[in-house]
């Protein structure tokens, strides 16, 4: 009889609990309980709670009476109110209605679904702190990187067989760039509760040896910011250019001591937004939140450098030059490992550049850019006294364009290649002069070394004993010659406004492709949002 009332109320949670396990199935009348029906129901709309369950026998996970079951939430719930701390959004996770319904829980019905409700939010909290809020890829088209997620089902068997608070604070990062953003928030967010950094500055330029309102404002200003001690002197003196200079170079910008428009333009940056990109930075790092290999290659677009990473600690640093902030020239964001070198390389030209840039030209005058060379499909090289190039449009252009190895090759003398769908990878460059400039946003995309030789020796220290002599004895051949790495490296192309380092002052770049003005939008529409600058 009871069997029966359960099967007509419930024959779809049955006959799901059929199709997919024989040990619930099995059970007889007795033992299948209110609550596990409940449960099963409740989680038959999402397969990865449900088989998790299933994997259980419907066993409770928050519910249950005794300490286990009291830990378990109590390390939930705690998580939930704190997870301002890590930028998240408490309301999200509609703590209160959930201590509500545990408490209004009056049968083991009741209890079977707030069980499933608890997993559920469990699982948002879990993703949220580990992986991020948001989806890379459609914030924008640059955001082409995969993030780590992890499995939702074993998130849950693997809560359950361990220390609650152990595993929830190990969800979040764990890295020391994430933890020390995190102490910088919390910085700012002090900063804030005292007015900020005070009255921006008004001057248009300042430089040593000036006096007057725009100094005063200036000095309170590196005051409040932490870069210049309490004075009362009025007079930009040596101690104001030195704090200058450090300003200067937590930001990117020519530490020359002057206070110039880019300079009084950083400084005049109010502690709110710097609190967003604190903030999107945040979630960056739980984008790729994963190993990121003992060694690996950490280029930062914002910051237009290339960096080799061992064990956490820098061994090579070097400028570089990246794509324009033209839409479909700016360099992607994404993990990929690097393979080989290719010592004294030839440019394939590629095809977006060939129909746009080159074709124009070669319709105007078919001997322009001589240095490069036209084949056919069979590898052939093209006359170009008898072609036509008017007949010809970025569909239908049917030529491949290459400049051979030299000196004035446009990707200098080595590539290095960690081949992906995005055509993307390091190179030398026969522009030197760009990197003396502040923005270095030049290229089609690729990333372009301002030492390229140098960061060859030392990927190559690793498999020769002579890593100079071994590059240049091949490069003096004047002939292509690709070189395996013995052992692939990581390679992480971010952007990162705001990153840290070991030792010294927080540091901030400009948005040069807008793409964390983008994230913060995004991230306040998801409620997250800045504590007010009281006066």
């Amino acid at each position: 009889m009871y069997f029966a009332r359960f099967f007509s109320k419930f024959a779809s949670v049955v006959l799901f609990w059929v199709a997919s396990t024989s040990s619930v199935a099995a059970q007889s009348e007795t033992q299948v309980t209110a609550f596990m029906q409940a449960v099963a129901e409740a989680a038959s709309a999402d397969k990865d709670v449900a088989a998790f369950y299933r994997s259980t026998e419907f066993q409770p996970l928050w519910t249950g009476k005794g300490r286990e079951f009291r830990e378990r939430r109590s390390a939930l719930f705690d998580a939930l109110e704190r997870a301002g701390e890590h930028g998240l959004v408490s309301d999200h996770y509609e703590i209160a209605g959930l201590k509500s319904d545990i408490r209004a829980a009056r049968t083991k019905r009741d209890l079977g679904l707030v069980e499933v409700k608890v997993s559920l939010t469990f699982l948002d909290y879990a993703r949220d702190v580990q992986t991020g809020m948001l989806t890379p890829s459609r914030i924008d088209d640059g955001l082409v990187r995969k993030v780590p997620y992890r499995d939702r089902e074993a998130y849950l068997a693997n809560f359950a067989k361990s220390d609650p608070e152990k595993f929830i604070e190990r969800l979040a990062p764990t890295t020391p760039e994430y933890a020390r953003l995190r102490k910088e928030k919390l910085l700012l967010e002090r900063q804030l509760e005292r007015g900020g950094w005070g009255a921006k500055i008004s001057a248009k330029k300042l430089s040593p040896g000036d006096t007057g309102q725009g100094v005063v404002q200036l000095r309170d200003r590196l005051i409040r910011m932490g870069y210049l001690s309490r004075r009362v002197s009025t007079q930009f003196d040596a101690d104001v250019q030195k704090a200058v200079q450090s300003f200067q170079e937590a930001h990117g910008l020519t530490a020359d001591g002057v206070a110039g428009a880019s300079t009084i333009a950083e400084l005049n940056v109010p502690a709110q937004d710097r609190l967003k990109s604190i903030l999107v930075a945040m979630e960056r790092e739980r984008w790729t939140n994963m190993p990121k290999g003992e060694r690996h290659i950490m280029v930062n677009l914002a910051d237009f450098s290339a960096k080799v990473m061992d064990n956490g600690k820098v061994t090579f640093k070097t400028r570089t030059v990246v794509g324009h902030r033209d839409s479909d020239r700016r360099s992607p964001e994404f993990s990929d490992v690097m393979e080989h070198l290719v010592i004294n390389p030839t440019w394939n030209v590629p095809r977006s550049i060939a129909t746009k840039e080159y074709l124009p030209m070669l319709q105007s005058n078919p001997n322009a850019v001589s240095h490069l060379t036209l084949y056919d499909g069979r590898g052939q090289v093209v006359n170009r006294g008898n072609v036509d190039f008017t007949q010809f449009n970025q569909r239908n252009f049917p030529f491949d364009i290459k400049q051979a190895p030299s000196n004035s090759n446009a990707l200098g003398l080595v590539k290095f290649m960690f081949p992906n769908r995005h055509n993307i990878y390091l190179h030398d460059t026969p522009a030197k002069s760009l990197f003396a400039r502040e923005v270095r946003a030049y290229s089609h995309g690729c990333i372009r070394l301002h030492k390229p030789f140098e960061f060859a020796y030392t990927l190559l220290a690793r498999q020769t004993s002579s890593p100079k002599t071994f590059f240049h004895d091949i490069l003096d051949t004047g002939r292509e010659t690709q070189v395996d790495l013995e052992k692939q490296i990581p390679v992480h192309i971010m952007y990162r406004t705001a990153f840290t380092e070991a030792k010294g002052p927080m540091q901030y770049r400009r948005d040069i492709y807008g793409r964390d003005a983008k994230i913060w939008r995004a991230l306040a529409n998801e409620g997250v949002a800045l504590p007010s600058v009281r006066g």
